[in-house]
């Protein structure tokens, strides 16, 4: 199904554009950074055609400019899907660690 590709292909894109430093590693946000998981689809369409468009209405937003700037419309949907329809359940693959030994005592 396109839904899925786009899914999978908008989880690669999050991790591969480092969304996931600001927003976490299950998009829930961290720090001051929003979460983007669930939001809906229009609302993450419309952010994200802004700030590439260059248009931020915070200093805290300006930070997202260069990371959609050079985001084509197909990068978009992709991140779009994902976050408006994760999964919670989804494994982020890298980002799972098995701990082993004692924790380094």
């Amino acid at each position: 199904m396109a839904s899925d590709r786009f899914y999978n292909e908008g989880k690669k894109l999050y991790f591969a554009k480092g969304c996931n430093g600001c927003h976490g590693t299950y998009a829930k946000g961290l720090a001051q950074y929003p979460g983007l998981a669930y939001r809906p689809a229009g609302f993450l369409n419309y952010k994200l055609q802004r700030y590439r468009k260059k248009i931020a209405d915070t200093q805290q937003a300006q930070l997202m400019i260069p990371f959609a700037q050079n985001l084509t419309d197909a990068q978009i949907k992709m991140l779009i899907v994902f976050l408006s329809q994760y999964r919670e359940e989804s494994s982020h693959g890298t980002m799972e660690r098995t701990i082993k030994g004692d924790g380094g005592s």
